[in-house]
């Protein structure tokens, strides 16, 4: 994985016949090649600085440490990888203690929107639509308490 610590970097892609097209311009505090941590073997884009630029290369071996240990770190690759939906659910699971010794309280602690919102970093309305679109689903019920299904597991394990 690549981060940008100061420059730019154009990303482009071609298409078969070799027509490129720039799809982004990067600057400092961005991430590249973050494919690399899912096992993503093919490179899609070409990078190339546009500017002097410096860049910190973190190999796969080095970096999966380093998420253990650092929190903020690890948080940040979480918002790079995961949708607030996907964040949500987790969240709501891991509330619920999905995945721990015993069985899971599948009633939760009182917890408001604004609080969810917080936790996974986003905006409570994003938190409001994903929890009526999980009651829809039938992976929660909601009325004043948040009763989680099992099924809600499908949206943290479905890519």
């Amino acid at each position: 994985m690549i981060y940008i610590q100061k420059g730019g970097v154009k990303l482009s892609v071609a298409n078969e016949t070799g027509k490129e097209a720039v799809v982004a311009i990067l600057g400092p505090g961005v991430f590249l090649e973050e494919g690399c941590i899912t096992g993503q073997s093919i490179c899609m884009s070409t990078e190339t600085t546009i500017a002097p630029t410096t860049v910190l290369v973190i190999e796969k071996d080095e970096l999966i440490p380093v998420l253990h240990e650092e929190h903020g770190f690890s948080d940040h690759i979480d918002q790079l990888f995961n949708s607030s939906e996907k964040r949500l659910a987790r969240t709501l699971l891991l509330l619920a203690h999905y995945g721990a010794r015993g069985h899971p309280q599948k009633v939760l602690p009182k917890v408001s929107q604004e609080v969810l919102a917080e936790i996974i970093g986003t905006t409570r309305p994003r938190v409001n639509f994903f929890m009526n679109k999980f009651r829809k689903l039938s992976f929660i019920e909601y009325n004043g308490k948040i009763h989680v299904n099992n099924s809600l597991r499908r949206v943290v394990l479905h890519e």
